[in-house]
């Protein structure tokens, strides 16, 4: 079973696998059809397309952030539409870096499915292992897929405020340093961060080659933020819940397990006029 990351060599393995299954999550924000019309042009052979804004996320009511988590019921009932059920090995993968792929990840984590991993270096590295791709799309059948959401690791926007100043939270900012420190917001209304929040780009996992660097490098990395292998005391946030979760796989990467993810992020925060915001380094 694989749980956080998956080689090119390893899923080339197993793409006859009827038990595995492979998602492309290629998206693109500025451009939100762009992922699919992608996988229609090439895919890595049976991979089924999901997109973050059909499959990783539900309705915006203006208040819960620009991607909020839908129902963990929702959420079971179209990875069951996918093809997965209880048996099977997923990987998902995106262009290179696993920023989509990784929002899957948690997400089929949350509900209780563990054998899930991301495909290191996403097609980029697929494709440079010189492995196949294809326009055809699958078929596939549907499976039963129930949710079973034994640890919560959703932090909700008031748990966040009540727990500012809580030395006993690290609260981590995955997004770039610009953003963070409020300048260049181009997808929020207000830029800033959230007070007492600590800065992590989540690129900062990765090597040159998008690939996620070393275990050892990352729990090296990481310890510094964490202070020790426990990672409970730690909350990830980003601007709408994604690029938090490759922060999130990266730590479960190092093994460093128990961070919580803020799903509706820095853009749940900043529609409440009342929450505190904080700018600069």
């Amino acid at each position: 079973m694989f749980t956080t990351l998956v080689d090119p060599a390893t899923l080339a393995a197993h793409l006859d696998d009827p038990t595995w299954v492979v998602l492309d999550a290629r998206f693109d924000l500025a451009a939100p059809e762009k992922g699919e019309a992608l996988y229609r042009e090439s895919h890595i052979p049976g991979a089924r397309y999901v997109s973050l804004d059909a499959h990783f996320s539900s309705a915006k009511s203006g208040t819960n952030g620009r991607h909020p988590l839908p129902p963990p019921e929702v959420a079971a009932e179209r990875f069951g539409a996918l093809g997965i059920g209880p048996d099977s090995q997923v990987v998902l993968y995106d262009g290179d870096m696993g920023m989509y792929a990784a929002r899957g990840w948690w997400m089929l984590r949350w509900v209780g499915h563990r054998a899930v991993a991301v495909l290191d270096g996403g097609l980029a590295g697929w494709q440079r292992a010189g492995l196949p791709v294809t326009n055809i799309v699958p078929a596939w059948s549907a499976a039963a897929f129930q949710a079973r959401v034994a640890d919560d690791r959703r932090v909700p926007a008031g748990d966040v405020e009540a727990h500012l100043g809580d030395g006993a939270r690290i609260l981590v900012d995955a997004r770039a340093a610009d953003r963070f420190r409020g300048e260049n917001e181009t997808l929020d209304p207000v830029g800033g961060h959230i007070p007492g929040a600590v800065n992590r780009f989540f690129q900062l996992n990765l090597t040159p080659e998008k690939t996620f660097k070393p275990a050892a490098a990352l729990r090296e990395e990481w310890g510094a933020i964490t202070g020790g292998p426990d990672a409970s005391r730690v909350v990830m946030y980003c601007g709408s819940g994604v690029t938090a979760c490759h922060n999130l796989l990266a730590l479960e990467h190092a093994g460093l397990s128990g961070a919580r993810l803020f799903p509706g992020s820095w853009s749940e925060w900043c529609s409440a006029p009342e929450r505190p915001r904080a700018t600069g380094a």
